[in-house]
């Protein structure tokens, strides 16, 4: 078969069906960058939440790329009609943090090693289109732990480290959310 000089530039999104929970739609959609098209310096995916949630970044991290948050109406038709709060804390020093409160369509730039996060969906009364991009092919992180003695501890997490499912040794995580459910099952939002 004659295979064509670009082909290997094109990458077919697949639905990607998750059990997050019910605060999140699945399918939801991913390109993995490097991970699909070698080479590619670009990750994002994209979710559409349907309810408040706590959500997984609730300690502060950087990556050594820039990362963009897009946070949209999901009614792709009027994408302004936005009715939703969101948290997200962010600042040059892990110490220092400030909160910023989202409340209207909008595009956060995080440059690189810019700490951000917790970030909060406190309100959803309308399903909010959520896309996180990083403008590398693979994702990478420090994250800036402390534990039950306050111990702090600034831990790495990249896609070699990542990548197994956290349910099944031997496997690849597929982000199919499952982890994230159980750990989550019965907790109420405060």
């Amino acid at each position: 078969m004659d295979e064509r000089k670009c082909q290997n530039m094109f990458f077919e999104l697949k639905p990607q069906h998750t059990q997050w929970g019910d605060w999140c739609h699945s399918p939801q959609m991913y390109f993995r960058g490097a991970e699909e098209i070698p080479g590619a310096n670009y990750n994002v995916g994209w979710q559409i939440f349907k309810a408040p949630i706590h959500w997984m970044e609730q300690e502060p991290h950087f990556h050594r790329e820039e990362e963009y948050l897009v946070f949209l109406g999901a009614d792709l038709f009027n994408p302004d009609e936005f009715d939703a709060e969101i948290e997200l804390w962010m600042g040059e020093d892990v110490e220092n943090m400030e909160k910023y409160i989202i409340t209207k369509p909008t595009i956060v730039r995080i440059p690189a090693s810019m700490w951000h996060c917790p970030l909060d969906f406190k309100r959803v009364d309308k399903p909010i289109l959520f896309q996180a991009a990083y403008l590398n092919g693979t994702c990478g992180r420090v994250t800036r732990h402390v534990d039950d003695e306050g111990k702090v501890q600034f831990i790495y997490g990249g896609p070699e480290i990542t990548h197994g499912c956290r349910l099944e040794a031997g496997k690849k995580c597929s982000y199919c959310g499952k982890c994230f459910s159980l750990q989550n099952e019965g907790k109420k939002d405060a």
